[in-house]
């Protein structure tokens, strides 16, 4: 399994989770991390992701400032920290990996059939 996804679960309106990742191999070494998010019934999208080095950071206008995303190379994992979530937020989250940068017209930003690997969904619940 190249990313292992984990930290889903049921929270309130306004509450935080924190999902965590980790990836093997090449992909904790020189790939981009990130997530991407699937509601129910809808196609997935993107919701932020972080460079190799974690000096490049892009988020979905929908979570900025309220999401932050992080990695730690050593541990070979990334992170999302969640903050004030909504009920929209309610989603399969997934882990990814690319080699492409983050930037803005990136493969992250052009959408999720760009993506080169993915791990499993994790599910979040925001209820009101």
């Amino acid at each position: 399994v190249q990313l292992q996804a984990s930290g889903g679960g049921l929270v309130t309106a306004g509450g935080s989770l924190k999902l965590s990742c980790t990836a093997s191999g090449r992909l904790a070494s020189s790939y981009a991390l990130g997530w991407f998010r699937q509601p129910a019934g809808k196609e997935r999208e993107f919701v932020a992701a972080i460079s190799w080095g974690g000096v490049s950071t892009n988020y979905a206008d929908s979570v900025r400032g309220r999401f932050t995303v992080s990695r730690d190379n050593a541990k070979s994992a990334v992170y999302l920290q969640m903050n004030g979530l909504k009920p929209e937020d309610t989603a399969v989250y997934y882990c990814a990996a690319d080699p492409d940068g983050v930037y803005y017209g990136s493969n992250w930003s052009r959408g999720a059939r760009y993506i080169e690997v993915w791990g499993q969904g994790t599910q979040v619940t925001v209820s009101s």
